[in-house]
């Protein structure tokens, strides 16, 4: 028995060992062919037999052979099971855990008891959030952390700016979203608007409105008041 755990041992080691030899093969070949390429931060066997994949940036996925000799640019389907297995890793990669949000960096709208939560990111020259907006209205009972993300236009920096440094910022946000009242030029620090956007480029929050649930539910797009209470209700208090 001690024999055939010594041989486990010294196989898995052997395992362990070609697997960081292709690990260093796979890095040092393409940084050496592609310099241009950003850090690689992770190699890890695919699914697929003989398909390694790369990850930078967080969340960018790619794929590549045992040794570096070929770059795959694109999804890895899984035909059987008809899955998406590059799309749904990189959802694994970019979840957002709602405790884990930097609320420092946002403002908040109470209604009601403010019991339901919710966190959106938001640019003040989305129309679609605009939309959104006037349907959240409707909700009562809900606390709204609200993240400004300008990400459209420099003048959505400039509005989100004028409406971060507000005296009253919900009221601000709300009298432009709602009732097309810009806010009145102000300053204070902001940076708190660049790290939204640095965030959500970490994160791949490319669309406004993006709605995280308090069940971590991520919801890109403005949806109406009844698909808002549904979210809400899908959450257990």
């Amino acid at each position: 028995m001690k024999l055939k755990r010594t041989l486990w041992a010294a196989s898995l080691l052997s395992l362990a060992c070609a697997a960081s030899a292709q690990e260093a093969a796979i890095r040092k070949n393409l940084a050496e062919r592609i310099p241009q390429m950003p850090a690689i931060e992770e190699v890890i066997k695919s699914p697929m037999p003989g398909l390694y994949e790369i990850r930078t940036n967080g969340a960018d996925i790619m794929y590549t052979d045992a040794e570096g000799n070929f770059l795959i640019q694109g999804n890895l389907i899984d035909t059987k099971q008809r899955r998406n297995l590059t799309e749904e890793r990189v959802e694994k990669l970019t979840a957002v855990a709602f405790d884990a949000l930097p609320l420092k960096d946002a403002f908040t709208i109470v209604r009601g008891n403010g019991k339901r939560k919710l966190a959106v990111f938001e640019d003040p020259n989305c129309g679609y959030c605009k939309r959104f907006e006037r349907d959240l209205q409707k909700v009562d009972n809900i606390t709204v952390h609200m993240f400004l993300y300008p990400i459209l236009s420099a003048d959505s920096t400039d509005k989100s700016k004028n409406i971060w440094c507000a005296k009253d910022k919900g009221r601000a946000w709300q009298d432009w979203m709602v009732r097309d009242v810009q806010a009145a030029p102000a300053a204070c620090d902001t940076a708190a608007l660049t790290r939204n956007v640095e965030f959500g480029r970490k994160y791949k929050i490319t669309g406004t409105p993006t709605l995280i649930f308090a069940n971590n539910a991520r919801i890109p797009g403005a949806i109406d008041t009844k698909q808002i209470e549904q979210h809400l209700a899908e959450v257990k208090n």
